[in-house]
């Protein structure tokens, strides 16, 4: 989210697009959705983009949020792993990235995030 702080502006939630997360179970989908709530302090759904278009969550032209999808994820090891995802806005307002996470005192923290590609 600090990568494109203009794709992040005035967002009224984050959207995070967890439908290729085949190995997660319910508790460790809402304590992904807690951990951005709590960090980002706006609404937090687990939905496609077709299913926030359905739910009215967008004009015609972008998001009223940003949507993250993860694409690969990689573990590393028991305490990092590597992931390759976006963030989405609108059709002119998306950003790829890497980032590397590491699980340290009991939380998972951002270890390196990399800007791949913008549109």
């Amino acid at each position: 989210m600090e990568q494109d702080e203009a794709l992040s502006s005035d967002m009224e939630y984050i959207a995070i697009d967890m439908s290729n997360f085949e190995d997660a179970d319910e508790s460790d989908t809402e304590e992904i959705l807690s951990y951005f709530k709590e960090k980002y302090k706006v609404k937090v759904v687990d939905a496609t983009l077709e299913q926030l278009k359905e739910k009215g969550y967008s004009d015609t032209m972008r998001l009223d949020g940003v949507l993250l999808r993860i694409e690969k994820v990689d573990f590393k090891s028991n305490n990092e792993i590597f992931f390759e995802g976006s963030m989405y806005r609108s059709g002119l307002g998306t950003v790829g990235v890497e980032v590397k996470v590491h699980y340290k005192d009991n939380k998972w923290e951002s270890k390196e995030v990399k800007m791949t590609w913008i549109s």
